[in-house]
Order: C-alpha cells, then structure tokens, then sequence
C-alpha cells in the first residue's frame, strides 16, 4: 500500500496533464461538447487516488500502531520480570498501556509527554524527492512529496469538491463563450493544489501557492469584458501578493535560521530543541527567530486564507462564475493559509507562545476576522456576497482555532466546512439558474415551492453552518469553542472564561450572528413570494445531484470526529477521534507538548443553544413580524451602525481613496510633471532641432549646392549643344573637313604618345 504513497507525484500529474489537453485540444480535436469529459474524467481518476491514498496512510499509521504496542508490551513485560525477580510491586509502572482505538496511549511515556486521553500514533511521514532539482551557489535543492495524515484530508477535500464542481459545471456554464479554458483552468487549479499540499520543501510550498493564486486570476476574471469583473480579478491578484511579501520574508527567516527548506527537518528541529529546552527549564533557543516568521507568515495567511484586513478581496471575487466560487472561495484556495498555519504548526506554537499565553496574534486575528465577516453578512443583498463573507468569518474560526492550539479542531472544521460551503454556493447557483440569473434576494422568495431540491439541500447546509445538532458543523464548532475554552496545559484561565476568554467570547457571539444571518437568507430566498422575473424551476439533475451528495456529507462529515463518549452509546468507541488519530502529525505535535482536552457537555450545549437562538430571533423578526422593524430609519445610531457595515467598515475606502489615492495621486502628478517638463522637452528640442536642421540642409545642400550643380551642368550642356547646333550645315565638305580635322588630331595624339 505505501506505493501509493511514494509514488504520490502522479495525483497532481493527471489534472496537470487534462489542463494541456484540454487547452491544446479542446477545440481541434476533442470538441467544444465534449471537452468537460476530460476534466470530468482526470479529476475522477484523481479522487480515485486519492481515496487510495487514504486508505494506504490509514493502514500505515495501524501497522505503525500495531509495531508501537507491541514493542511497548514486551517492553513493560520484562520490566515487570525484572520488577517481580527482585521482589518489588510491578504495579507503578511509568508506561501504561490501554487498547481504545486499536492504538497506544502513554501516560509519560516513550515521548515523554502525558496521556490526553486520546488515542494517537506517532507515524513518520512518506516522504519522496529527488535531489537537485536546482542549485544556487552551494545549495542544491530538492523536489519531492510529503504525504501524511493532513495531506491526506487535504486530497479528500480537494478532489471531492473539484470532482463535483466539474460534474456541476458542465450545465451551469453550458454554452460559455469560453467553455474550453473555463475546464482547462480549473483542472489547472486541481493540480495546483494538490501539489501545493503535497510540498516536501518550502519552495515548492511557494510555486503552488503562486499557482493557485494565478488560477484564482484567471477565473475571477472569467466573463472579462465586463469592468468589475477585471477590477474583482485584479484586487484579488494584488491583494495577494501584498500579503506574498510576508510569505517570501517568513520563508527566508526559516532558511536562515535552520539552513533548509524541508517542512519535515524543520518541523522536526523546532520538535528537539523545544523538548531540549523544557527539560532544562529554558526558552527555545529559535524563539525570536520563530516570532518573526511567524508574524511574516501570518500576513500571506491574512491575504490568502481572507483574514482581517486582507479579507477585501474575497467578496468581490464572487464576479467569477458560481462553481468557481464553490471550488476557490470556499472550499479550497482560500484554506491555503489554514493548511500552511498546520502544516508549520510548530514554528507558530512557539513563536507565537500558543502553549502558555491567553491571547496572541494568531488567535486575535482569527477571531476578530470570524466577528468582521459575521457582522458584514448582515448587510449584503447579494447572496453569493453573504456566502464570501460567511467564507471569510469560518475562516477566521479556524485561524482562531489554531490561534488557541486546537490544531485537529481547525482541520476538522476545515474538513466540514468544505462541504457544506460548496454545497450553499452551488445552491446559490442553482436559484440564480432558475431564476433569470440573478444573485440578489430582494428578487427572490417562495422559491422552496419551486426548487424544492434545492431549498432541502439549502437547508440542511444552513443547519450544518449555524452548528446545529447532530450536523457536520456543530462537531466541529464545538471543538473549536472547547479549544478556546481549555486552551493548552501550560496556560492560565481566566474565571469561567477558560484559558483563551476573549477568543471563546468571539466563538460564541459568531455562533449567535451566523445562524441569523443564514436564517436571514433562506427567509428572503425560499419563503414569501417570488419578487423576480420570469418563471423560476427546479434545475436539472446534472446540478441538484452534486448538491445532494454535499448536503449528505454536511450531515455525516461530523462523524470523522466525534468523542468518545458519545460513541460509547453505541458501543462505537473504536471509532472516535478518527481526524486527531489519522490526521494529526503527532511526530511533531507531540514534540513541541501540544495537548488535547477533553470533551465538554455544557460547552456544547451553549454552542447548541446560542444557534438555536440566532434562528428562533430571526424567524420570528420576520415570519411573526416582531422587533424593532425600520429602526434605522428611526434612530440615527441605528443607521449610522447599519451604513457602516454596509460600508464595509469603511476599509475599501481607506485601501482605495486613502492609501492607495494617497500614494497614485502624488505619482500621477510627478509622472504628469516629467512628462510635460523632461519627456515632451526632450521630444520637442528633438523635433526643433531636426527641424532646423532640415531647412538648413534644404537651403544650403539641396538648394544651393546640388540644385545649383545640376542646373551649371544643365546650361553647359545646352550652351555646347548650341554650338554643335552651329555646325549642322548639312553641307558634305564642311563635315568632310571637320572628318579629316578630326583625323589629323588623332594622328597627331598617336605620333606624340607612342
């Protein structure tokens, strides 16, 4: 099985190939009609791979597991020979063993670290390269890929969505005028990613970053002859490489500080030298340097991953067709950042302190982005416009989420998240479909009646992003708020607030706004009566088959992760926490003493509650038609707080009239002052100049040399043929005389030269 595993290269290989077919052939060879077969077909293949991978990995940590407990075993079986020969209780052994899970549970045992009460195997990842790829100088640089439990989520969510997004398409831009490049790019986007989460190295981590970011470009920027398309294709491209600068700056600190590129030997060095340090009491001997590129990486998260105050572009790139929204900005790219933050977890937990502080840039950033997009959703008409700014505040809980060391709490959540994202953006392209083409709610309503597919599978989405039990988002939103509640061993708490108080206040409140909001949608969307145009319909199988597998999974996703006691109910315990068992990278989480709490009743319960709430306030606002109805027209504070989230917080404003006014207009004028005063001086001293030069060339050269030469030889030639003109007398002895004259002067010349 581990052949799959190493030969890994091949799954971001086959869409890289469809997107050269597909461009290079769709057209000629394969034909317009049939070009989404190849996409269809290459990403199939992919997640058929995939799911091979998964399994492969799966088998790979059970037998490392299995190799682990026995060692242990036969271990603890001579210490208790040696125990009982010497006469001595065998009973308070260091090392215990337990069996939940099939795996092996320390309790300080062979790493050192105490028991969590969470099963978990520390499996080396399958790592694959092949040595000068390049060189620069001395160094010589590889190129390869590291496949572990994280890679592995990864290539599930990808190629899930993708593979959906491709079948989906293939009717919502049916007839496109650029069908053919709509499918190559996003085959290209597939490869992308999927390479880029199978980096081995930090430069490689690098180009699949570039790659999607280019892909991201080209199909925000898909139906370009439109302006704000181009302007949402261009904001995004530019507000990404803003945040670009402090991912080259991080990666070069890295460099710097370990001499490497590889993710693995520097995860593994910050994993020694943490472990060196604690038993001497001391600090990483790396912490500054950790700091710092922390704080430089935190700032392409910020732009790539929508954090505050890089997370503007994100909602304009919802100009881009539907399925792209589903596939990029919701599912996929933008989760780049939270994949690069876990799969670099160690230098951001001890750069950022995350085991022993109660709030830290990470954390901060995180859960004040989830507040920001939350609030933002509330003011958008445009139901796409809701879904990227619902994007931008889920994104934020799982920074938030990483922020307070609940590293399997982010990846579940983005794992979860994934599905029943796409699923609400595919639903929000299936009512526009069906309902001439339009993404704003004020001319939508009752369309449950219409579309009831839709709306059932809208809902079910809703239910599972508001965190409503027993759906996929309310397990994984939950571990996030238990995240920041108990945060990690080495961190205070504070009252009944826990260990991170201001990130578990953020949690709870986005909980409240999030199932307002999105009751709010399906309020103005579905119910009521249909305020649009034409005749809205169900749409076809091709689109409402995809959102049935989504929604499916936006209801079983959860089970990826559930506690142990509540599959104790069942007897099902063997399959708890199968994220944190599979898909954490325990062979450097546990290095740096990373811990996990344990489940808690009433926290969920609140999470539970706080949704609940933020539905039964908003339905009742508008089916009962209760609350302060038309209080911004009526209190100028309520306006003013209104017109401000629809302002955007005023942040386009500042980034477009204020920072970047402030700094083209200047330019602009300084540009407009070399031009008129150095560049059109020069040309115009050029054309004088030349000018005069002509009429000097002219009048002397022309005029009075050539022409006056000319016309010399001309009135020579006259004046001779004038004379000669004398001589024709048509007389035979006057031209007998001038032939003998004529004779003796040859003559003569002969006689006199020889």
């Amino acid at each position: 099985m581990n052949w799959f595993l190493e030969n890994a290269f091949l799954i971001p290989l086959i869409p890289a190939i469809s997107f050269v077919v597909i461009l290079l052939f769709g057209r000629s060879v394969i034909g317009v009609e049939r070009v989404q077969k190849v996409g269809i077909t290459a990403v199939g293949i992919v997640w058929i791979l995939s799911m091979i991978a998964a399994v492969s990995w799966i088998t790979r940590v059970e037998d490392s597991t299995s190799s682990k407990y026995d060692d242990a075993a036969h271990a603890l079986i001579e210490v208790s020979e040696g125990l009982s020969a010497a006469g001595a209780d065998a009973e308070p052994l260091d090392g215990a063993l337990s069996g939940a899970n099939g795996t092996l549970h320390l309790a300080a045992g062979d790493d050192g670290h105490a028991d969590d009460g969470h099963g978990y195997a520390t499996t080396e990842p399958v790592i694959s390269k092949v040595d000068g790829w390049w060189s620069s100088g001395l160094e010589s640089f590889a190129i390869g890929t590291l496949v572990d439990g994280q890679t592995v989520l990864l290539l599930i969510v990808v190629t899930s969505i993708s593979l959906l997004v491709h079948i989906y398409s293939s009717e919502y831009v049916k007839g496109d005028r650029r069908f053919v490049h709509y499918y190559a790019f996003l085959s290209l986007f597939t490869a992308s990613m999927l390479f880029f989460v199978m980096a081995q190295n930090l430069v490689q981590m690098i180009v699949g970053w570039e790659l999607v970011g280019v892909c991201s470009f080209v199909l925000i920027g898909h139906w370009w002859e439109e302006r704000p398309n181009t302007d949402a294709a261009v904001k995004a491209f530019l507000t990404n490489r803003v945040g670009d600068i402090g991912l080259l700056v991080g990666v070069a600190i890295l460099f710097g500080t370990f001499g490497t590129f590889s993710i693995h030997e520097i995860n593994t060095k910050i994993g020694d030298a943490s472990q060196e340090a604690a038993a001497a009491g001391m600090a990483n001997p790396y912490h500054f340097a950790l700091l710092m590129a922390s704080i430089a990486l935190m700032a392409a998260v910020c732009s790539k991953s929508g954090q505050f105050p890089l997370h503007t572009w994100l909602p304009d790139a919802m100009a881009g067709p539907t399925p792209v929204s589903a596939l990029i900005h919701a599912a996929t790219m933008v989760v780049a950042g939270v994949f690069m933050i876990g799969r670099l977890y160690p230098v951001f937990f001890e750069g950022f302190s995350i085991g022993t502080s109660s709030i830290n840039l990470m954390a901060f950033i995180g859960g004040f982005t989830a507040l920001v997009g939350a609030g933002l959703a509330f003011a958008q008409w445009d139901i796409k416009k809701v879904l990227a700014y619902s994007t931008v505040s889920q994104l934020g809980y799982m920074v938030m989420a990483l922020g307070v060391g609940a590293w399997t709490a982010a990846m579940f959540h983005l794992f979860t998240h994934a599905f029943f994202k796409a699923c609400l953006f595919l639903g929000a392209g299936s009512v526009s479909h069906a309902a001439h083409h339009t993404f704003d709610m004020r001319e939508m309503g009752g369309l449950r009646k219409h579309m009831p597919h839709t709306y059932k599978t809208f809902v079910i989405s809703t239910l599972a992003l508001a965190g409503v039990f027993p759906f996929a988002g309310f397990w994984s939103k939950d571990e996030i708020l238990l995240g920041a509640y108990a945060g990690q061993e080495g961190a205070g708490s504070f009252l009944f607030l826990g260990k991170y108080p201001l990130m578990l206040i953020f949690g709870c409140v986005v909980a409240l706004l999030t199932a307002a909001y999105m009751t709010r949608v399906i309020w103005y969307t579905f119910w009521g009566e249909y305020r649009g145009h034409g005749h809205p319909h169900e749409s076809p199988k091709v689109m409402t088959v995809p959102l049935w597998i989504l929604a499916v999974m936006a209801v079983v996703a959860g089970a990826f992760n559930l506690p142990t006691p509540v599959l104790e109910l069942f007897g099902l315990e063997g399959l708890a926490h199968l994220v944190q068992t599979y898909a954490e990278p325990t062979h450097y989480l546990n290095a740096i003493g990373l811990s996990h709490p344990d489940p808690s009743l009433w926290l969920a319960l609140v999470g539970l509650a706080l949704a609940l709430a933020g539905i039964a306030i908003t339905f009742m606002y508008f089916w009962r038609n209760t609350g302060p109805h038309g209080l911004t027209e009526r209190n100028r504070y309520a306006k003013a707080g209104y017109t401000f989230l629809e302002q955007k917080y005023y942040l386009d404003h500042l980034y477009t009239d204020i920072v970047v006014g402030s700094i083209k207009a200047p330019i602009a004028r300084a540009a407009n002052w070399v031009n008129d005063n150095v560049i059109d001086k020069v040309v115009n001293t050029a054309g004088e100049g030349a000018r005069d030069s002509g009429r000097w060339v002219y009048r002397w050269i022309d005029q009075g040399t050539i022409d006056n030469t000319v016309n010399a030889l001309g009135s020579g030639a006259d004046a001779g043929g004038q004379g000669l003109r004398v001589m024709q007398t048509g007389k035979v002895q006057n031209y007998g005389s001038l032939l003998f004259g004529t004779a003796a002067v040859v003559a003569i010349v002969f006689v006199i030269v020889l």
